[in-house]
């Protein structure tokens, strides 16, 4: 690792230092580096493993005070906050006032029960989202005992040494020591929107505002871009995001869009059974009926219309599908995404690591001379050789060419890769880590190479810059190596190196080469060197070495010699062909976005069966050239492959993409894929190599990078939201059939078919163990074999609505029917509501099985597929059998025990709303969707 800190004498003696340390610590953007080293007894090496160990059990971890979640009594008292539990609350209170004390203690007893169940669902949903909020960490790069290491952010301690680069999250409170273009999003503290470029050679006063400190980075600000490095002075409480934590804490979760919508809709229902109560009441109480029996009727009325288990049913709903999305390796950041990638038609995916296994290899070397060189072993380990093909005598002649070449690499490198704790390890970034690998090979190593040629400055990699450079004293001359796009490094060299010597350079022989490179699937990487002649660096009056902006820059990159060319190849990752099969079945259309050579993504995209050719694969400089968004709009409509696309490019692609009618989904790992990430209707980050930025930004965090697993999530996403609507169905539709119930009995002034709390009983008791187990149903198994739904569909369409108006028809005229036969045939009122609440049971127990698909037909089901709901349906129907033979409860419920003879007509009664639901299915297979199917042809 190179030396980034000039080392101070005696700097590990605080006591040598006349230094105020609780000044210092106050202000560390006043001090001088020396000095807060001094005070937190720190090093220009960093911190050894056992000071930093010690260091966490005195500071703890490095992380916020979390929002305290509520207890499960806050949780059980919530549950009395709604408008129905006032509406009961108050009928409970009537009751009482008319001495009717069983009603009322059946009343409260309900409210107890559902209040119990609300809170055993909802008190679950939360310990789930908050066991998966831990699966998603932030690491963190530290130098210790002078090498760079990656670690868990919660694990870092004042004092110790963090190299930050673009992308990264500032895991804590940093007085910066060296800067390199580096510039900084602050606005979660400051709310400007503008980045700081930071400064890390100022020495500040101490009134300075919080946003004009350039010389610190705060603990939850996002490195856009750059390099750099510092101390740590302040973390968790701490540090000044931890000093507002308590605000931020408090701020409550947004709610899924489909939440709040389902809100509204109970609340407009309840304004509406408010007003349709109202007008019964003055029905009634024109007809003569008694005042108590009104308030009764209009209680009965509400309990039957306002679909009160719908928030906390579609709670669990969505919570099931996070857990279920989460052992298919999708983690979900913000529920908006489980509706939203039922939508999607369109995945923008990036290629290494998504597509590919992310294990970069260098495989080919091409020497200017035309020379080819095979790199074997592998991948992640030193073993191997680098041979010529076919075996010839150029070998030796071309040895040190080879050697020169892997030097360049190790040099323009800021990966890591050795021997750690009896294996090999790494970080950084792939094509880093690959060419360490490659020079390994030929016992070339970073840090011996540093002793040798000590790093002066580097120019860190950059998307939009696609090369990077370092500058190190060889010799005693200033040499930069330099690496990156072909396109980019050629016009940088004036030379090409050969076995004697470096010859002016032949630019359409190196283009030849590296097509032939890409023709064969390897990404192409130019490496370069030679001396720079500008001044040396002069050192500050400081323990930090730093160099001048103006000191190394691309300006001065001009008069190389191209070493040679390596050829990288990322295996395609065997799931992908069938993923991206099952994305065109779906109706889902899958597009490569690469930064790669047209050629090599070209050459994956075939592998991948993309359905592409040449004329398919638009390059970021044509992008360039449409002058008009409906220029570009014609350019993505075909596209299948992005290639050399540049980061705002990615951008433009997705706001083209969203103007030409697509829901688009992207993914993406690096910080400047987040702006393409927010405007996505679906951002989707990478677990594993995403940087924090990205994870910030996206919606959904993919934690095996693998293309298999978006479209994985894009499954359960059809399948939560195909659960959402059957809950729904089931809530609304059995609710309506009560209504049109009433509404039969109060035109025929026939008594009440049912009493307040026989529908109390029927909607928060029976009804109330099925609505829940239906979230609990598996995929249909057809999800991805249809198109995706329109966005801007709602979720009550035309099938819905036909459903809901068949469905409460049947229930509710047959009901109705039923009561009035029994009425006629001279049997009791409350006889004849025992069987009317019986059969309304039973119709809720068929029914749930009918909500299983809007298509399929219910003996298409197995029913061992959903075992909770089968208990859950058998367990509804064996309740109310046990109430009518309980002696208490049969007399608050006036019901009464039933004749099996009775209970099976009463289930044939019911077994007719399958027969017409099937019939409803059969018709719109039969004709519906016959008929939609001819057109889209």
């Amino acid at each position: 690792m190179p030396q980034l800190i000039k080392p101070v004498q005696g700097e590990s003696n605080s006591e040598a230092h006349s230094i105020d340390q609780d000044s210092i610590m106050a202000s560390p953007h006043c001090a001088e580096p020396e000095d807060l080293l001094a005070a937190l007894s720190g090093s220009t090496h960093g911190l050894s493993q056992g000071e930093a160990a010690d260091r966490l059990k005195n500071y703890g971890p490095n992380a916020m005070p979390k929002a305290k979640p509520p207890s499960i009594i806050h949780v059980f008292i919530h549950q009395f906050i709604s408008p129905l539990i006032y509406i009961l609350v108050a009928a409970a209170a009537f009751s009482i006032m008319i001495q009717e004390w069983s009603d009322a203690l059946f009343i409260g007893a309900v409210l107890l029960v559902n209040a119990i169940i609300g809170t055993i669902q909802e008190y679950s949903a939360q310990r789930a989202a908050a066991a998966l909020a831990q699966l998603v960490t932030t690491n963190c790069r530290v130098l210790r005992d002078s090498e760079s290491y990656e670690i868990d952010a919660r694990e870092l301690v004042p004092g110790d040494i963090v190299l930050l680069e673009s992308g990264d999250s500032v895991p804590a409170d940093i007085r910066l020591f060296t800067c390199h273009d580096l510039e900084v999003d602050e606005s979660l503290l400051t709310g400007e929107s503008i980045a700081v470029t930071k400064n890390s050679g100022q020495t500040l006063k101490q009134d300075c505002a919080l946003g004009d400190r350039v010389n610190m980075a705060f603990a939850g600000t996002l490195v856009n871009r750059g390099r750099g490095n510092g101390i740590v002075v302040g973390t968790a409480t701490h540090t000044q995001l931890g000093l507002i934590a308590a605000a931020v804490l408090n701020k409550p979760s947004p709610k899924a869009p489909l939440m709040v919508r389902m809100e509204a809709f109970t609340h407009k229902v309840a304004i509406v059974v408010g007003c349709a109560a109202l007008i019964m009441a003055v029905v009634s109480l024109a007809r003569g009926m008694p005042p108590g029996e009104i308030f009764m009727l209009a209680v009965a009325l509400a309990v039957s219309a306002i679909p009160e288990g719908l928030p906390v049913a579609l709670t669990v709903a969505l919570a099931i599908s996070m857990h279920r999305m989460t052992k298919r390796n999708v983690i979900v950041r913000r529920l908006v995404a489980v509706e939203a990638l039922g939508s999607c038609t369109y995945i923008a995916t990036d290629k290494t690591g998504t597509l590919t296994e992310n294990q970069l290899t260098v495989r080919r070397i091409l020497l200017p001379d035309g020379s080819e060189w095979e790199v074997n072993g592998d991948s992640l380990m030193p073993e191997g050789s680098i041979t010529p093909v076919p075996p010839t005598t150029i070998e030796q002649q071309n040895d040190a060419l080879i050697q020169r070449l892997c030097l360049a690499g190790v040099l323009v490198n800021e990966a890591f890769f050795g021997h750690r704790n009896d294996s090999w390890t790494h970080h950084g970034d792939a094509v880093d880590v690959a060419l360490l690998v490659m020079a390994h090979k030929r016992g070339i190593v970073r840090p011996e190479s540093l002793t040798t040629a000590p790093e002066l400055a580097t120019i860190p990699f950059e998307s939009a810059r696609q090369l990077s450079a370092s500058l190190n004293l060889i010799d005693g001359v200033q040499h930069a190596s330099v690496k990156g796009a072909i396109e980019k490094i050629l016009p940088l060299c004036s030379h090409m190196a050969t076995p004697d010597q470096d010859i002016p350079i032949d630019e359409a022989k190196l283009e030849s080469q590296a097509i032939a490179l890409a023709n064969q699937g390897c990404r192409v990487i130019a490496l370069a060197g030679g001396p720079i002649t500008s001044e040396p660096p002069v050192n500050k009056p400081s323990m930090v070495e730093e160099l001048d902006e103006t000191a190394f820059s691309e300006k001065q990159l001009a008069g190389l010699t191209l070493i040679g060319l390596v050829g990288i190849i990322d295996p395609l990752r065997p799931e992908a062909k069938t993923a991206i099969t099952t994305c065109q079945e779906a109706g889902v259309k899958v597009a490569m976005v690469t930064g790669d050579h047209p050629l090599t993504a070209l050459s994956i995209a075939k592998e991948a069966t993309l359905p592409v050719s040449e004329h398919h694969v638009i390059t970021g400089p044509k992008l360039a050239q449409a002058d008009t968004p409906d220029a570009l709009d014609q350019l993505t409509a075909d596209a299948q492959v992005f290639a050399r696309v540049e980061p705002q490019q990615k951008l433009d692609i997705v706001e083209s993409l969203q103007r030409n009618g697509h829901f688009v989904a992207v993914s993406g790992d690096g910080a400047n894929d987040a702006p393409a990430l927010r405007a996505a209707h679906v951002g989707v980050a990478m677990g594993k190599t995403g940087t924090d930025v990205a994870r910030e930004t996206a919606e959904l965090v993919i934690t095996d990078d693998n293309f298999a697993s978006i479209v994985a999530g894009i499954e359960e996403g059809r399948i939560a939201y195909a659960n959402v609507r059957k809950v729904i169905f089931l809530l609304i539709s059995t609710g309506a059939a009560e209504i049109v119930l009433f509404t039969l009995a109060l035109i025929t002034n026939l008594p009440l078919p049912l009493l307040a709390v026989q529908l109390l009983w029927l909607n928060l008791v029976t009804n109330g163990f099925q609505h829940v187990a239906l979230a609990f149903e598996p995929g249909e198994g057809d999800e991805l074999k249809h198109r995706p739904r329109d966005p801007q569909e709602p979720i009550f369409n035309r099938i819905m609505i036909e459903r809901v108006i068949v469905a409460a028809l049947v229930m509710g005229v047959t009901a109705f029917a039923l009561f009035q036969v029994l009425i006629d045939m001279g049997m009791g009122i409350n006889e004849a509501r025992n069987s009317t609440l019986l059969l309304m049971v039973l119709f809720e127990n068929v029914h749930v099985f009918n909500c299983r698909s809007e298509t399929r037909s219910t003996f298409r089901h197995n029913l061992m597929r959903n075992p909770i709901l089968l208990f859950g349906t058998l367990t509804a129907q064996l309740i109310h059998i046990g109430a009518m033979y309980t002696p208490w409860l049969k007399d608050v419920l006036a019901v009464q025990p039933v004749s099996a003879e009775h209970w099976l007509e009463l289930l044939a009664l019911a077994l007719t709303l399958l027969v017409v639901m099937e019939l409803h299915k059969w018709f719109r297979r039969r004709f519906v969707l016959t008929s939609f199917n001819t057109k889209a042809k």
